[in-house]
């Protein structure tokens, strides 16, 4: 409509009316359209010079995007005049062939538009510090003279400390010089050392991949402080626990090339057209080769249109539907027919032959139960008293019938005697996979837990108790009762046989039972006709591809409690149908660009080992579930999960003891550890004249010293200072955002959820009437842009952007490392990470001078995968010194103690130089040790040496580029001498030959000014699983199934079978359907569906956004003119019509954790009761104030918060052990539930 009053249109405002119109009256001739937005030009050059000078530039330089979306993409940059004007995909990326589609140009419509953010108003340009916090600094600052004194002066008194962080999030940020920040944040980490320990002290920083030294730098400095670095990969509910439950390996996954060569693709939980951008062309392409594409999605997603088949389960359900498909593939593959390239998989790359000790039910006489993997331990005769023979499992030979220990178990990687003998070779031996017809065997009654019945007084469903049939024998007559895993798993799918005792399904259409595809359908929707049909064209394009099935799975998936028991249903398909370790075939889990390939090297700089040994790092779930106070709303305990034939371990737990223990016997890191400073409990053990380890072994006996994690309310327990670079941690990730807000940073916040009454409280983890609002003394962000983050933060220091930086990226879609480049300096005040990060250490050196000096500090660490320490508890018995059911030993039955020297005064030097250890004790990766004694002596001549001091005489690494080198130089997919002598080393192991998969490359050396040319192809190494000899497309396990190098594992296969104590009490031993958790009966969440007073409860779930990486491109201006702008929330049109609601309305949604709002975008795409509020909309754009708070809305993170399950926390036994980013509890969210309604349309900002 025109309003005829209006006036004329014109350009953005006055200034820029103004400004054309002095530029016209200087420059006359033009004729120029009355809303000044055309010009007219006549005559040669002169009319076409607008354009091109548009597109001219004096200068194009390469560079990355480093923005976790797993894209890795390489960007031509251009400047004009000193000013990036634009950027445009690169296309020099080395060809994979004439048979197959390129990996360039790679890119997305959020890439394009990242240059907008160099000169955006959301830039950080210069440092910033709370106002009412610098103001009280300063006034100290000179009234005692000493920055740390002055410090001190500051947070020990609580009003002053608490006035500063209640103005968090509430503006207030003020200029500040570099040099006046750098002081104050050095002084908060020289107090904080110094009164409460170094552990007090944490950095958050996520996905290394996507800019390694901008990592790095941060985590060296943290590493060499003695601070814990933060895990992210579990914390952002990416990390799969089943990968290391089945692999022993975490996320190791085909690039996207390798699609090509699947023959049949699902996509399961991952939408690859909107989170795979770069990489989706491969999946639409290959359907022209003919391969056939499932989408599984509750929703009609964007990759729903690329599909030959859409199916859509109700969310969270998909492991029931896997289930049923698995049932068809183990009927009709294994029991009615026996497919031979099936068969012969299982049998050598599975535990399905291995034999499983069964118990009898004291309360059942005659019924039995899954227990143990039956050891050579339990053996008669020689091979029981064979060194690890507590490790080695046992199968029976089907030509003899007689029991064989084959090599590849753990008993053979870490014993003398069994090197040479650790792989998955035969010999000969045809393992048994049943006992069906096994002349020894009969029919036994076992019993197993079912999760799918709904009720049961307190969620998660009810569960129940399945009775099935396998075959066992004895093997001696006093021997135990064992069968097969395969009995076991064809006992748990409800596929029956002849001649066994139990009830079973009468077809595929008997949904009484679990397992068919009609008790799927029931749960799911998913028609059983389907499921079988699907189930059916998977295994038979196995069978006659020899494996090229893959399933790509992601957030979708993942974000579940039970997200591990979903996946192992996945993965089953591709066990038992031969993919696994297959071009073409296997798992591809894609969540985020984890995969930094030239690990070794980033892990050195990162962990500062090259110095010191143990690095601090943290599971980051554990860490902000404690001390954001998440711990204290849990009303209900550990066992309400468990399963009915479980031992009652957990009964009366709540997720805090959970934790707490697997703290205490070393299952999980823990920081802070103890409740002492660990510095002064070194001090104390010296001046007793007794050794640190003993001194806190006694003391953790008498009770006289305590682990944090049992009084994480204490001020002595709490985190001090934190540390967040590359990273928008309370915008994105921080699940249980007003927990943050309300405890760890005390300020406002919306929280409306209730603490644990009297009764649903811990049992061994204290607890204060009085629960603390305001943890962290400091908060300190690196951005170049403002975020939720940093609008909460303390000090803000403006950083370089990926334009603007040396660096390395890398990822697991493609197989090459990019280069970072500067295409201009830093702008404003911005640096670099790296930069920011040696100016911080030089100031910290400075003032530790005088308050630390060279100090010892006790390190608490945990039993590491891929180390000895996973052989410290036999059987996977729980066994607790605390409760007198063992002796406290370091290192078997608690953490490892370590005393580790720091030198307070020399962090800045070693920050800028590689130290000795080095090239003394090797670089530790997967198992084995790198020598790097000439990649030192190299880099000492490339680099330079440092020259007196602490690192004299020590290879520099004191800028981007040298520290680039230092990473690609010490890594063996970067250095083919390194790889060959890794093979070497392995193979010295396995007793096979691995070196001639790098041979080729032993001589080449990839630099940092080779990726800057252009893309570099990585090298195969023993750092990762798969090979690319050759130009092969990379995809995971090949070493495994080609070379016969064992998976880290107990069996040295992948697993069906988990036989941990806790794995029994949950009722997991076994791939299972768990239905997702009850909200209303474990929090007094509403019911789904509507309740008559125009509100609707739905099922609050929150995948990534199409117009948005995280939160970055969220507030980008072409990303919000592209999309609708602002928070949103989509729903379907049934459950809006139920509330009075139409598209673009405003309305709230609410729960126990807070309130959001949003408009609503109505979709018929959207199932009923369910809504997708898209990953990471901050609040920094277009968010008004709540009708419900009064209070400025929340965020998607809002809604949700962390729960803890107890089997992510174990360790110490086999691949169920702790490494960094490897295993560890996630921060699951998509469980959650929540109420939406219409609210007032008049909004108030």
């Amino acid at each position: 409509m025109v309003n005829p009053g209006a006036p004329p249109p014109g350009l953005d405002g006055p200034a820029s009316d103004l400004l054309l119109r002095v530029g016209r009256f200087f420059r006359p001739g033009a004729e120029v359209s009355a809303d000044l937005r055309s010009q007219y030009r006549k005559g040669g050059r002169e009319g076409d010079v607008f354009y091109r000078q548009r597109w001219s530039h004096d200068k194009v330089v390469n560079s990355t995007h480093g923005v976790n979306c797993t894209g890795s993409c390489r960007w031509k940059v251009y400047v004009k005049d000193g000013v990036i004007t634009w950027e445009t995909q690169a296309t020099d990326y080395p060809s994979v062939g004439p048979d197959r589609p390129e990996y360039e140009p790679r890119g997305c419509p959020r890439g394009a538009a990242f240059s907008w953010y160099t000169y955006s108003p959301t830039r950080v340009r210069y440092p910033y510090v709370r106002g009412v916090l610098l103001g009280m600094y300063r006034e100290a600052r000179q009234r005692l003279g000493d920055p740390v004194l002055a410090w001190a002066d500051v947070v020990g008194d609580p009003e002053r400390r608490r006035r500063y962080q209640q103005a968090r999030g509430k503006g207030g940020l003020v200029r500040a010089t570099w040099d006046e920040a750098v002081e104050l944040i050095a002084a908060a980490h020289v107090h904080t050392i110094k009164a409460h320990g170094p552990d007090r002290v944490a950095g958050f920083s996520p996905i290394p991949a996507m800019s390694m030294v901008s990592h790095a730098a941060g985590a060296r400095f943290m590493s060499l402080i003695g601070a814990p670095m933060l895990s992210f990969y579990d914390w952002y509910a990416d990390l799969p626990v089943a990968s290391p439950q089945v692999f022993g390996d975490q996320t190791d996954v085909p690039e996207s090339g390798d699609w090509w060569d699947a023959a049949y693709l699902f996509m399961w939980g991952s939408n690859v057209p909107v989170t795979r951008t770069p990489d989706a062309h491969w999946m639409a392409e290959a359907r022209y080769r003919g391969q056939k594409v499932v989408v599984v999605a509750p929703d009609y997603a964007d990759n729903a249109k690329f599909a030959d088949e859409w199916l859509h389960p109700h969310p969270g359900t998909d492991a029931a539907l896997a289930m049923a498909m698995g049932h068809v593939i183990l009927k009709e593959c294994f029991v009615d027919r026996r497919v031979d390239f099936f068969d012969r998989y299982v049998k050598q790359f599975t535990d399905l032959p291995f034999l499983v000790t069964l118990t009898e039910r004291a309360d059942e006489p005659g019924a039995f139960t899954p227990a143990k993997f039956l050891r050579a331990a339990d053996l008669a005769g020689s091979a029981a008293t064979v060194e690890g023979s507590e490790w080695m499992t046992v199968l029976l030979d089907d030509a003899t019938g007689q029991p064989v220990v084959p090599g590849g178990s753990l008993g053979f990687r870490w014993t003398e005697s069994g090197k040479g003998r650790w792989n998955l070779d035969l010999a000969g031996v045809d393992p048994r996979l049943t006992l069906h017809q096994d002349p020894d065997a009969h029919g036994v009654e076992v019993l197993l837990p079912r999760f799918d019945t709904e009720g049961g007084e307190h969620g998660q469903g009810r569960a129940e108790v399945l009775r099935r049939g396998v075959p066992a024998r004895r093997l001696t007559p006093d021997g135990p009762l064992v069968t097969t895993v395969f009995d076991l798993l064809l006992a748990q799918y409800g596929v029956g046989r002849d001649g066994l005792p139990g009830a079973w399904a009468t077809g595929y259409h008997d949904a009484a039972q679990p397992g068919t595809p009609a008790w799927q359908e029931a749960i799911t929707s998913v028609p059983a006709e389907r499921a079988i049909r699907i189930a059916r064209e998977f295994a038979d394009t196995a069978e006659r591809s020899k494996g090229r099935c893959m399933i790509l799975m992601g957030a979708g998936t993942n974000h579940w409690f039970h997200s591990e028991t979903i996946y192992r249903t996945f993965l089953a398909l591709l066990q038992l149908t031969g993919c696994q370790g297959r071009n073409g075939g296997g798992w591809a889990h894609y969540v985020g660009q984890e995969k930094c390939r030239p690990n070794t090297g980033w892990a050195t700089l990162a962990s500062a080992n090259d110095w010191s040994r143990p690095p601090r790092q943290m599971i980051g779930t554990a860490y902000w579930y404690l001390n954001t106070d998440q711990w204290r709303y849990d009303a209900f305990t550990a066992d309400v999960m468990t399963s009915p034939l479980g031992a009652g371990d957990l009964t009366g737990m709540t997720g805090a003891d959970c934790l707490a223990k697997s703290a205490r016997l070393g299952w999980m890191p823990s920081y802070p550890t103890f409740d002492r400073n660990p510095l002064d409990l070194v001090d104390e053990a010296d001046h007793a004249g007794a050794d640190p380890v003993a001194h806190t072994v006694d003391a953790l006996r008498a009770g006289r010293l305590g682990f944090a994690a049992e009084d994480p309310d204490a001020p002595q327990n709490w985190p001090r200072v934190l540390t967040v670079w590359r990273s928008n941690l309370l915008g994105s990730s921080a699940k249980g955002a007003e927990y943050f807000a309300k405890h760890l940073l005390g300020t406002d916040s919306s929280l409306r959820a209730e603490q644990a009454p009297a009764g649903s409280r811990p049992q061994s983890v204290r607890w204060r009437e009085q629960a603390p609002e305001g943890k962290l003394d400091l908060m300190l962000s690196i951005d170049f842009r403002m975020t939720s983050t940093t609008l909460m933060s303390d000090v803000v220091l403006p950083a370089a952007t990926w334009y603007e930086k040396h660096d390395l990226s890398s990822t697991d879609m493609h197989p090459f490392v990019h280069a970072f480049t500067p295409a201009i300096d830093p702008p404003w005040q911005a640096r670099t990470d790296f930069d920011a990060f040696h100016a911080i250490a030089a100031r910290f050196g400075e003032l530790a001078k005088d308050h630390l000096g060279v100090r010892r500090d006790l390190v608490a660490s945990a039993l590491q995968h891929d180390t000895p320490g996973e052989i410290a508890q036999p059987g996977g018995v729980v066994l607790d010194w605390r409760a007198g059911e063992c002796e406290p030993v370091p290192g078997r039955t608690m953490p490892n103690l370590s005393v580790v020297e720091r030198d307070y005064t020399a962090i800045a030097a070693k920050m800028g130089a590689i130290g000795p250890l080095a090239d003394r004790l090797g670089l530790p990766v997967k198992g084995i040790t790198f020598d790097v004694g000439p990649e030192i002596d190299a880099l000492r001549l490339a680099n330079g040496s440092a020259r007196g001091g602490v690192a004299d005489g020590r290879p520099l690494i004191d800028t981007a580029i040298k520290a680039c080198d230092a990473i690609l130089t010490l890594s063996g997919t970067t250095n083919g001498r390194l790889a060959v002598q890794g093979f070497h080393t392995l193979g010295a192991r396995v007793g096979k030959e691995f070196a001639h998969l790098a041979a080729e490359h032993e001589g080449k050396r990839v630099s940092y000014a080779d990726t800057v040319a252009r893309p570099v192809p990585v090298i195969t190494s023993p750092e990762w699983s798969g090979s690319e000899a050759g130009g092969r497309r990379y995809t995971a396990f090949t070493l495994n199934t080609e070379q016969l190098k064992p998976w880290h594992t107990l069996t040295g296969r992948q697993h069906f079978f988990l036989d941990h104590d806790w794995m029994h009490e949950f009722g997991e031993a076994l791939p299972v359907y768990r239905p997702p958790l009850d909200m209303n009966r474990l929090f007094g969440e509403p019911r789904i569906g509507p309740d008559g007073d125009r509100e609707v409860t739905v099922r609050y779930l929150t995948p990534h956004n199409k117009w948005s990486i995280h939160s970055e491109y969220q507030d980008n201006l072409f990303m919000l003119s592209l999309s609708r702008g602002g928070q949103t929330i989509w729903l379907s049109t049934g459950d809006a019509a139920a509330i009075g609601v139409r598209d673009n309305d405003w309305i709230e949604a609410v729960n126990r954790n807070g309130v959001v709002t949003a408009r609503a975008v109505v979709s018929h795409r959207m199932p009923t009761g369910t809504v997708y509020m898209h990953h990471a909309q901050d609040r920094t754009v277009g968010v008004p104030k709540a009708q419900t708070t009064g209070r400025r809305g929340g965020i998607h993170n809002t809604l949700t918060r962390v729960l803890l399950k107890p089997t992510h926390l174990i360790g110490g036994y086999a691949q169920l052990s702790w490494a960094f980013n490897y295993l560890g509890p996630t921060g699951n969210q998509r469980d959650e539930v929540t109420v939406i309604r219409r609210r007032s349309q008049d909004v108030e900002y």
